[in-house]
């Protein structure tokens, strides 16, 4: 099966195909695209304790940081991914790649934290226009199942390098100058990727039966942002708040007004019918719960190291390294394991390795500030990522007809997305629940001067014991400082559990979900699972006909 402009596919590959025109420059674009916008999206890893230091945040403030750049994401990749099958995945990529640098230009000026919210949410618009019009773009001059295979590692990988090199990134500036420096040069590296998309991306389309769904982008977004703001706002608000409460109930009703508006559309945004393929399906739900233990962990290591024992960033910075980099280092390898393996086994013992990493994290100790603990954990949760991350994006892809490559391309980097967006907003809540409540208990048991108990408290019920922990010494309320420490090392290490749970679930959904569907195996052969319901492997109907 060949992609070309993904609205027909025959046995052999067209003329132009088989030479594959432009590759090497889109797939060069692509990768430089889906680097700068990860770099964006990992970049305040490393400086959340430099945020809390410098624009007095407290609270979840600093979980809407990331949660302000996925929430942009996720809201709006479905329409980004009709907009370049409408417009060019070219001129989608370039797009995205501008408003990275108009957000990077807010965060590095930003004289307050809802500035930076601003700033986040920008480079996660320009972010979710990059991820589905790079990778379909790739997709679109790829002649066969290998190539595209080798292609998605690539790309997969260079998403890696960008998450690993981010918070590196903003440890140096934090160093020899100012966390805003590390924005300055988010703004340089999304120019230079804007140049080079221009110069060496070979455009792509695929307009047919492809149009806006304005009703079903709309119920979309606002059902998903009136969860998260929710689910963000609940530990410190309270779950019985009416304003948490609402959001919540609200939300419910519009995502549930989002499945109706698309079962009735005539052009969706999201094909519920894609999931009728046990292979896509089985996928799409291991990654939003694994992506969620993955990016969760990752925060969590952030929070654990930032705010919690205030490293130095350059310090935070290193166990990225070992998260992030595998998957750029083993590109390589997981790019034959694709054609070689039954995806079934690579996502599965990527996902337990995941399980296994967290809840080594679990057992960390607060009060230690050694990164050596950190190594082997960390480690392992990089390598099942490696493992899980292109392996996710292959078997969604490969297992649609290719005239919905675009929309299975857009909605696998959503699920996958939504899960980087659901894992620091319930390691947030998980972590800061468990911190507030577990303080307030050892705080009530402790033997404190009856000032230090009663401003460690006014200030706890202002801040959670995030704002207590960060007291310099002497400060009212700073005697409860070990106090707090400890309630923050017991809700993240809760934190932990759970985003260990959630691979470990991950990992049985593949295990026992994709039986069965395991590939024929050898080097150059389909290793994902049969197309969708009615797509028998014969030539595609013309563009716009619809499969029963």
């Amino acid at each position: 099966m060949t992609l070309n402009n993904e609205t027909t596919a025959s046995q052999d590959p067209p003329a132009g195909a088989a030479r594959t025109p432009g590759y090497a420059g889109t797939l060069a674009a692509a990768c430089g695209a889906v680097f700068v916008a990860q770099v964006a999206n990992a970049l305040p890893a490393s400086l959340n304790g430099l945020f809390q230091q410098d624009l007095n945040t407290h609270g979840s403030q600093l979980t809407w940081i990331t949660a302000a750049f996925m929430v942009s994401v996720v809201c709006f990749e479905f329409t980004f991914g009709v907009l370049g099958d409408l417009f060019g995945r070219r001129r989608l990529v370039v797009a995205g790649t501008a408003l990275i640098a108009v957000g990077s230009t807010v965060a590095a000026l930003a004289p307050a934290i809802q500035v930076l919210w601003l700033g986040a949410a920008l480079n996660g618009l320009g972010a979710g226009a990059m991820f589905p019009g790079s990778l379909t773009a790739l997709t679109a001059v790829t002649r066969d199942m290998r190539q595209r295979a080798h292609a998605v590692a690539v790309w997969s990988g260079f998403l890696s390098a960008g998450a690993a090199v981010s918070p590196l990134l903003g440890g140096v500036f934090a160093k020899v100058g100012s966390w805003r420096g590390s924005f300055w040069v988010l703004v340089g590296l999304a120019l230079v990727s804007m140049v080079l998309t221009v110069a060496l991306a070979t455009e792509s389309k695929a307009p047919e039966g492809r149009r806006l769904d304005v009703a079903g982008q709309t119920t979309f977004a606002l059902g998903l942002i009136l969860m998260l703001y929710g689910a963000v706002e609940g530990p410190e608000s309270g779950w019985t708040a009416l304003p948490v409460m609402l959001s919540l109930i609200l939300g419910t009703v519009f995502l549930a007004g989002f499945v109706v508006v698309e079962l009735g559309a005539e052009s969706p945004i999201f094909d519920l019918r894609l999931f009728r393929n046990r292979a896509f399906a089985v996928s799409s739900a291991a990654a939003v719960i694994g992506m969620l233990a993955f990016l969760g962990a990752c925060f969590a290591t952030s929070m654990w190291l930032g705010p919690v024992q205030h490293q130095d960033p350059i310090r935070v910075a290193v166990p990225f390294l070992l998260l992030q980099g595998p998957a750029f280092l083993l590109i390589p390898v997981v790019s034959r394991l694709l054609h070689r393996v039954a995806p079934t086994w690579l996502l599965t013992s990527g996902f337990a390795l995941i399980a296994v990493g967290c809840l080594l994290c679990a057992r960390l100790d607060v009060t230690d500030p050694r990164l050596g603990a950190l190594v082997v954990p960390a480690l392992l949760i990089g390598i099942g990522f490696a493992l899980t991350v292109s392996s996710v994006t292959a078997v969604a892809l490969n297992s649609v007809p290719p005239r919905l490559a675009g929309m299975a391309s857009a909605t696998t980097n959503m699920l996958r997305d939504l899960g980087f967006a659901l894992g620091p907003v319930v390691v947030g809540a998980v972590a800061l629940s468990n911190a507030g409540s577990a303080f307030v208990a050892n705080l009530s048991d402790a033997a404190l001067p009856t000032a230090q108990t009663a401003a460690a408290h006014e200030i706890a019920a202002a801040g959670g014991p995030l704002a207590v922990n960060s007291l310099p010494p002497g400060a009212p309320g700073s005697a409860a400082h070990g106090l707090a420490l400890d309630a923050l090392g017991s809700g993240f290490g809760t934190a932990f559990l759970v985003c260990g749970a959630a691979a470990a679930v991950a990992a049985a959904l593949t295990a026992f979900g994709m039986v069965g569907l395991h590939a024929r195996g050898a080097a150059g052969h389909d290793v994902t699972a049969p197309a969708l319901p009615g797509h028998d492997g014969r030539p595609e109907p013309a563009a716009g006909a619809v499969h029963p």
